[in-house]
């Protein structure tokens, strides 16, 4: 049985943006362990959206007129908040998701440390600030960051907590209002952030959660919004991103991965191990800065396979709401009917299966075992496409230079690690990958939570960034505020003006010898 009560699932209900819920259709939300129907949802439209658009745009006329300290006040007291409710934030969690417990407590934490470090640091980030002028003394500039205005999130079931709201925090704090389509299989996580924002004395109108499919909801909000923000496949990220630009709004996306991890001859092989077990099956590997693809010089290849698969063959799965599973289940039939499809594909073309390869209806409808494959070749669809699920290749190499070379070869570029034997030989690797992210002795956590830096993705991976100040001042429009005093841009007073203009290009090129110039 889910942890959540039918009493949680309607206070929460009643929290949608869509005026009449009640009277509305409805669709079931499962919870993952059982594929059991544990409540169902409101279905908005198109209509409602934009109603929740209208107003959220009203209400951010007075939230951009206070302070970013005051704003950061707010999300400060949603950070204890989070905090405060952890362990309900990580049952429903679970419940929508089927993750262990472990990998849900990770995307509370996440949450939290997401929240503090914007209100710590955003009104400094947002500070209006002096620039260089075009001419010293004369030349006065200032800058300073207005607000978006609404910011649409479309946000998926993979980590429902922390995509619902690591982005909104950020665009809250610069000033904008937010209205989020959660993904369907996943609305109570988003509305159970929305109740502990309304909480910290964030204005409802600001955080609108409307469910509904995104066929709907997720095309009006690229319709109406003045910025949109979505996590999900490179395809529709590529597609939403068409219809952005169309309408000129900013965009940015987090986008699929097909990650690759480097373990080198001089690797402490029992860490690597343990690093690849975490990286590849965290979330049950349906994770977008998981790892798919492990690269392992030849020289400890058997060695890093012979223990890799005996670790990987003794993780525990469960259908659990404490920390006693290493991993739980998949979230959704299409999931698993992907990583079964992924392994039978290989193995009929010659992969073979070191660890995992099943499903196991014994624990739930959508449990698959953590999967190790070896012998994997480019003509097997897991080679190249993302499974998103927990299975993961292993690849010996002959050398540092061919597991870059192998590594590098793909149109993703989201996130990758290294395992070496000193810092200084894993950095010289690190700074060969193309991907938005380098873990090193690690397999995603170090980057992902080191929130004061950018997080996102190359090639195919992903548009702009989240986390670090980048992901704060993207939410703005920076205004560039220039005042000329005294001297003009073609005169100055008691100089005529062929004279001016005569000297001003030798005291232009002179300006180079100031001091900051």
């Amino acid at each position: 049985m889910p942890k959540p009560t039918p009493d949680y699932f309607r206070r929460l209900a009643a929290l949608v943006a869509i005026d009449d819920a009640a009277a509305r259709p409805t669709r079931p939300v499962l919870e993952a362990f059982s594929g059991v129907e544990m409540a169902t949802i409101p279905v908005g439209t198109a209509e409602d959206l934009e109603t929740a658009v209208a107003r959220a745009r009203a209400a951010q006329e007075g939230w951009a007129h206070r302070t970013p300290a005051e704003r950061a006040e707010v999300l400060d007291r949603f950070s204890e908040l989070v905090h405060k409710n952890a362990a309900e934030l990580m049952d429903i969690a679970q419940a929508e998701t089927g993750k262990a417990r472990i990998y849900a407590q990770e995307e509370v934490i996440d949450v939290a440390l997401t929240a503090r470090y914007y209100a710590t640091t955003g009104p400094k980030t947002l500070a209006e600030h002096k620039v260089k002028g075009m001419l010293p003394g004369a030349t006065s500039v200032r800058v300073r960051y207005q607000p978006k205005g609404v910011v649409g999130v479309i946000s998926p079931w993979n980590y429902p907590l922390t995509l619902a709201v690591s982005d909104a925090v950020a665009a809250l704090l610069a000033g904008n209002g937010v209205v989020i389509k959660p993904d369907s299989q996943t609305p109570y996580c988003a509305l159970a952030l929305a109740e502990l924002l309304y909480e910290a004395g964030l204005p409802a109108e600001l955080y609108a959660v409307v469910p509904g499919p995104g066929s709907v909801v997720g095309q009006a909000i690229v319709a109406s919004a003045d910025y949109v923000m979505f996590t999900g496949s490179s395809e529709t990220g590529a597609a939403l991103a068409e219809q952005a630009g169309r309408r000129l709004i900013g965009f940015s996306a987090e986008l699929g991965g097909k990650n690759p991890m480097i373990v080198s001859a001089n690797a402490n092989i029992d860490r690597a191990v343990e690093g690849a077990a975490r990286a590849c099956y965290s979330n049950s590997g349906q994770l977008c800065i998981s790892i798919e693809r492990l690269y392992v010089d030849k020289a400890v290849a058997d060695e890093f396979t012979a223990k890799f698969g005996a670790f990987v063959s003794a993780m525990k799965l469960d259908a659990t709401y404490d920390f006693t599973a290493d991993m739980g289940s998949l979230a959704s039939a299409a999931q698993i009917d992907t990583a079964e499809e992924h392994v039978q594909d290989a193995v009929s073309k010659g992969a073979k299966i070191l660890a995992g390869g099943r499903r196991r209806a014994d624990l739930g409808p959508f449990f698959f075992e953590p999967t190790v494959l070896t012998d994997v070749t480019d003509e097997m669809t897991c080679y190249a496409e993302e499974t998103f699920g927990p299975v993961v290749s292993i690849y010996p190499v002959d050398s540092t230079d061919e597991a870059v070379k192998l590594a590098n070869a793909t149109r993703y570029g989201l996130n990758a690690s290294v395992f070496a034997g000193s810092s200084a030989e894993a950095n010289a690797i690190a700074d060969q990958l193309r991907a938005g992210t380098v873990n090193i002795n690690e397999g995603y956590a170090a980057a992902w939570a080191s929130t004061a830096a950018p997080m996102g993705g190359m090639g195919i991976s992903g548009v702009g960034r989240r986390h670090g100040e980048e992901g704060l001042l993207k939410y703005t429009e920076p205004q560039t505020v220039a005042e000329q005093r005294f001297l003009g841009i073609d005169r100055a007073p008691g100089i005529p003006q062929g004279v001016y203009r005569a000297v001003t290009p030798y005291a232009i090129r002179a300006l180079k010898y100031l001091p900051g110039r």
